[in-house]
């Protein structure tokens, strides 16, 4: 009889063993896809590049004992973290299991987490959190919390380091949310992810109020209503590739230039419709969106929280190759006006876009902020102060271009030449003014035209005089707050030149330990 060899035995074993730990529970896989949602494992291999990912703790197991937990413990603990690439690029990341413990966090499962948080903060590369979880493992009671605060801990310190992405694609719910809250970008997955604080059951005994999981926390009400959520999709897949797009633009790190793709589009392009897409009336809408298609390489345009805010408009795109972030208001809602959910967007945007050297162009259509009660009652003025912030305080490349109005404080706010933006251009269809012809003849001519009740025709006569006088961009132009005003067909050499001057920017910043944003 052959003698079997010692090690050989050994290795089998491993296998064995590896195998029966990445397979474990077969009918809780078979309950997962039931609920149309893929296994954590299956997640991965679908997220990441071919064939990369390697697994960390695989046998890692929780080190509770006794009639405290319902089974003993499961390899992995409810967790799998390794890392991968995704275009050829490093990332380290996590996957709930929800088919142990229900994806509940304890000590080992947070240790786990904690591990591939720390090595893409080492090593600066890009974090990824796939979430679908029961929340806290109770059993581990406050061992589980302490848990949670390690990872909240661990995001912060990421924050503005590296990009912190995360995927909600089961529940998220009570502590949990803290830290997908706190990431860069929360994607999720139409009728499979949710987040809440406080559970349906919980509000119906303390307020009364009668909620579905989806109605108070589903994808669509995080990407309409809450703005929570940054991206929606129809399934699983579709999330996927939103995740390989975003990347797609993004540096690994703070340290890094955004990643350059050879363009195929002519820098030196132009487009004669842009000639005309301003409407004769200053009372009609367009879609600026239009707008920054005809202008960026290929009219790719990747756009964030597409359905939260939409007076306001944010994303990704590229000029000559060069990543960079977009910023316009959007004529077709709400006049392009700006408010407190626009504010609160476009400055997080703002934001990140400064912390990972991605060059701001910021198109300007804006009548002013929204009025009334409510506005002024939630706070428009610090919600306001916080755009203003943002791109006071960026040092990245900013290009603006003013396409038609741009009134009063909001002409300030929105990237003007006096909070250092490095390059100001207007079309001749712009209107830059401390507010709107009807407006500014109330009140300058308010005497005269209760004296002229009798000429109704006198009105449309100040009306039109103080158009031409003060309704365009020769003024500011005059003066030097705009640098240059410009064929709108021009404007994509236009920035692309001015972005390649930009880009070689010495960036400095005041020495302090932070500002203090209005929150």
């Amino acid at each position: 009889m052959a003698k079997v060899d010692p090690n050989l035995l050994k290795i089998n074993q491993l296998r064995q063993r590896k195998y029966e730990a990445a397979h474990g529970d077969a009918e809780g896989y078979e309950r997962q896809r039931a609920k149309g949602k893929l296994t954590a494992r299956e997640r991965i291999q679908r997220l990441v590049d071919r064939n990369t990912f390697t697994e960390l703790d695989l046998f890692a197991m929780t080190r509770s004992s006794g009639s405290a937990l319902e089974r003993p413990g499961v390899p992995g603990d409810g967790v799998v973290t390794g890392f991968a690439k995704i275009g050829g690029r490093d990332v380290l990341l996590f996957s709930h299991d929800a088919t142990v413990y229900g994806g509940s966090l304890g000590e080992v499962f947070a240790e786990k987490v904690c591990k591939v948080m720390d090595l893409a903060l080492q090593n600066r590369v890009p974090f990824i959190g796939i979430n679908d979880s029961g929340g806290a493992r109770i059993q581990e009671g406050v061992v589980s919390l302490a848990g949670y605060a390690e990872i909240f801990w661990r995001n912060v310190e990421a924050s503005g380091v590296i990009p912190q992405l995360s995927l909600v694609l089961g529940p998220c719910t009570g502590g949990a949310v803290y830290s997908p809250a706190m990431t860069d970008y929360v994607f999720m997955v139409h009728d499979v992810g949710y987040m809440f604080i406080t559970g349906p059951e919980v509000i119906k005994v303390t307020t009364g109020e009668e909620v579905t999981f989806d109605s108070l926390g589903g994808a669509e009400v995080h990407n309409v209503k809450s703005g929570v959520g940054h991206f929606l999709a129809q399934d699983e897949d579709e999330c996927f590739d939103q995740v390989r797009r975003l990347l797609s633009f993004l540096p690994s790190n703070c340290e890094e230039p955004p990643p350059y793709l050879e363009p195929s589009d002519d820098p030196d392009r132009t487009d004669p419709r842009l000639a005309s897409i301003i409407p004769d009336s200053a009372r009609e809408a367009y879609d600026i969106k239009d707008v920054v298609r005809m202008v960026v390489d290929g009219g790719d345009f990747f756009e964030v929280q597409a359905l939260y805010a939409m007076n306001i408009v944010v994303g990704f795109a590229r000029l000559d190759g060069h990543s960079i972030g977009v910023v316009a208001n959007q004529p077709k809602v709400m006049a392009g006006s700006l408010d407190i959910n626009a504010s609160s967007k476009a400055a997080r945007f703002v934001r990140f876009c400064d912390a990972f050297n991605l060059p701001l162009v910021t198109f300007v259509d804006v009548p002013g902020f929204l009025p009334g009660t409510a506005q002024e009652y939630g706070g428009i003025i610090r919600h306001g102060s916080k755009l203003l912030y943002a791109y006071s305080e960026a040092t990245v490349p900013k290009l603006t271009v003013i396409t038609r109005k741009a009134y009063g404080g909001a002409y300030c706010v929105m990237c003007s030449k006096h909070i250092r933006a490095d390059y100001n251009a207007a079309w001749p269809t712009a209107e830059i003014a401390v507010m709107g012809p009807e407006g500014a003849v109330n009140i300058v001519f308010r005497r005269e035209l209760e004296q002229a009740r009798d000429k109704p025709g006198r009105r449309a006569e100040l009306v039109a005089d103080y158009t031409e006088q003060y309704a365009n961009p020769y003024i500011a132009a005059e003066r030097g707050y705009i640098d240059d005003v410009i064929e709108p067909g021009n404007t994509r050499p236009v920035l692309i030149k001015a972005l390649k001057v930009a880009l070689g920017k010495e960036r400095r910043r005041t020495p302090r330990r932070h500002g203090n944003i209005p929150l």
